[in-house]
């Protein structure tokens, strides 16, 4: 039925049309203006009673699903901001951790070293006790065996001298008691 008024209301534009030069866009044609107003009013009825609600809804639901993507986007925007604090301060924990544990290893060498030294120092004194005690008791032999020697000497040259042989002890004696008074002075 829309065809057919819109087939009859184009027909006096077409006989017009082949009349006169004037073209049927430029005159009016009040038929045709009021079917064109009636068929624009009844599309947009028909959009806005079937399409409109669609096309509403979609919006809508695209905006609810926009802002629900959005707030998504922030709380894990905030979960990665936490996440990265914590990661910082666990680094930084682990880097305490790790300075407190190469201090306490520091110290711990520093205090073997001390110890070595102190152990490798007391062995030294030991060692040089020792030597000075087996120093002291050579040379107390060695003085010993020189007195027996001079002794032994001194009578040899006196019993030359005198003629006759002292090999008593009491000779003996005499001669050690004079040597112990010559090592004092």
């Amino acid at each position: 039925m829309l065809l057919a008024l819109l087939a009859q209301a184009h027909e006096p534009a077409a006989t017009a049309e082949h009349a006169g030069p004037s073209s049927p866009f430029v005159a009016p044609n009040p038929g045709l203006m009021i079917w064109t107003v009636i068929v624009f009013l009844v599309l947009l009825f028909l959009l806005w009673k079937f399409a409109w609600p669609g096309i509403l809804k979609a919006t809508v639901e695209r905006e609810n699903k926009i802002k629900a993507d959005l707030a998504e986007a922030e709380r894990q925007n905030a979960a990665a901001k936490s996440a990265l604090a914590e990661a910082q301060r666990l680094q930084q924990e682990a880097r305490s951790s790790a300075q407190a544990l190469l201090a306490d290893a520091r110290a711990a060498v520093d205090k073997e070293r001390a110890s070595a030294v102190d152990k490798i120092k007391q062995e030294q004194d030991a060692l040089l006790e020792r030597t000075r005690r087996e120093i002291a008791s050579e040379r107390d032999r060695a003085v010993a065996e020189l007195r027996r020697e001079a002794v032994d000497l001194a009578l040899g040259a006196a019993a030359k001298v005198v003629g006759q042989r002292l090999d008593s002890d009491a000779d003996k004696k005499i001669v050690l008691d004079y040597l112990s008074k010559v090592d004092t002075h």
